[in-house]
């Protein structure tokens, strides 16, 4: 049964089609530029100009050069160290490419703006306004980790393959959706590309006659079945959708009876967030917890590490992901499931743009909840709570200091008493 809340408008008749990692998206991705024949429009977090960046990049110049329209959208911090090469390309072959809140190329006052924090950090890509790409992969090589990002003299990214090492891919997932659903992904992206480009309502009715073509291109009529599969776009933003995810995850771990599993890259949820599954664990649900093993960034490791202990004294499983980075944002909510860019952390969940797909299909789910319990079986540690009780004291007070220094963080936000 589909969660209830307004802001999620499930829409029926959706095929949708789970993607692990970038070595299943990226072909996807391809694939559909080269078939295109009207618009491609992408919106990502991260761009790199590594292997698997120029392959994508490559796709799209050779749509725009075949007339197809395209348009690009980075966000000014994840993409800036390959910003400007990548509108340069893009401008070249006639596609438009725009940069959210560029970073300041120079120390100034500017530095220090609160609103520098607000990032797109949501990808989506849709092709020919019919069908959509969603999901937390950026646009990178799966085995580019922080420690290989280095150039060798020729500016090429140093991969795993070019150093001899032997690692696993990043852990994560993209949804492909076709169906009445990609309507609401297609209406985000031209609300977000018109901002951007908001002087052209100063031009006079020229301009507005565009976005009467946009919104035809919104009707429901337009988008016809094709699948049977329930589905919702779910945004965050910091004007109208500020708690729609959360209250996304909140409703539907209220609701579950059986199966709760969160796999979560930077897991520090607020206070409504933990104590809703600490009382679903005490109702009788089963929930499980997969979270980094591996650390990427050592801040947030450790604040997350401080509140292991009030999951795991209410019978929560946790379970770090050792392989490779995970940076996965998916859960499994019984028959319900969310696959996108969002963390449960204040990054994502007070301040970053983002979207994430529920699912509300049995079959759907399935493949997603066998995928992640495949990853706790083969690739994770459990974590004991007596073991975890027992961890030195110069850990625990790490753990504090991060989850003190985090918390700091967000009373710049207002937010701190909900954390």
């Amino acid at each position: 049964m589909p969660l209830t809340h307004p802001h999620l408008r499930f829409k029926a008749g959706n095929a949708v089609t789970l993607l692990e990692n970038g070595v299943q998206l990226f072909p996807a991705l391809c694939e559909a530029f080269d078939k295109a024949t009207r618009s491609i429009h992408v919106e990502t977090y991260i761009f790199r100009l590594d292997a698997a960046g120029r392959q994508i990049l490559h796709h799209l110049k050779l749509a725009a050069l075949r007339g197809v329209r395209v348009r690009v959208m980075l966000d000014g911090f994840g993409s800036a160290q390959d910003e400007q090469a990548i509108q340069t390309e893009l401008l070249s072959v006639g596609a438009q490419c725009r940069i959210y809140r560029p970073e300041p190329r120079q120390f100034t006052l500017k530095s220090f703006d609160f609103k520098r924090l607000r990032r797109l950090h949501r990808k989506i890509v849709v092709v020919d306004s019919r069908v959509a790409f969603i999901g937390g992969i950026n646009f990178e090589d799966d085995y580019l980790t922080p420690e290989l990002l280095n150039r060798d003299v020729e500016g090429n990214y140093l991969t795993p393959e070019l150093l001899n090492r032997e690692s696993d891919p990043r852990f994560d997932y993209a949804v492909q959706l076709t169906g009445p659903v990609v309507a609401d992904a297609v209406h985000a992206q031209d609300l977000l590309w018109l901002r951007l480009n908001w002087r052209l309502l100063l031009r006079g009715p020229r301009t507005w006659r565009h976005l009467r073509f946009r919104h035809q291109r919104h009707r429901a009529a337009l988008y016809p079945a094709t699948g049977n599969v329930q589905a919702a776009l779910v945004l965050r933003d910091n004007l109208r959708y500020r708690k729609a995810i959360e209250t996304a995850y909140l409703e539907g771990i209220t609701q579950a009876q059986h199966t709760i599993i969160i796999a979560n890259a930077y897991f520090l949820p607020e206070r409504k967030l933990r104590y809703a599954l600490i009382e679903a664990a005490q109702r009788g649900v089963k929930v499980k917890l997969l979270l980094q093993g591996k650390i990427e960034y050592r801040m947030q490791y450790h604040a997350t590490r401080w509140i292991y202990d009030q999951f795991l004294g209410a019978g929560i499983e946790i379970y770090e992901y050792l392989p490779s980075f995970l940076h996965a944002k998916v859960a499994v909510l019984d028959e319900v499931s969310t696959v996108g860019s969002s963390n449960l952390d204040p990054f994502s969940l007070l301040l970053a743009r983002e979207a994430n797909v529920l699912i509300d299909d049995a079959a759907f789910t399935q493949s997603l909840r066998q995928s992640l319990e495949a990853a706790i079986v083969q690739g994770s540690k459990v974590i004991e709570h007596t073991l975890y009780a027992r961890r030195p004291v110069l850990t625990r007070l790490t753990d504090g200091l991060a989850y003190l220094l985090l918390r700091v963080g967000v009373a710049l936000t207002g937010k701190g008493s909900d954390y």
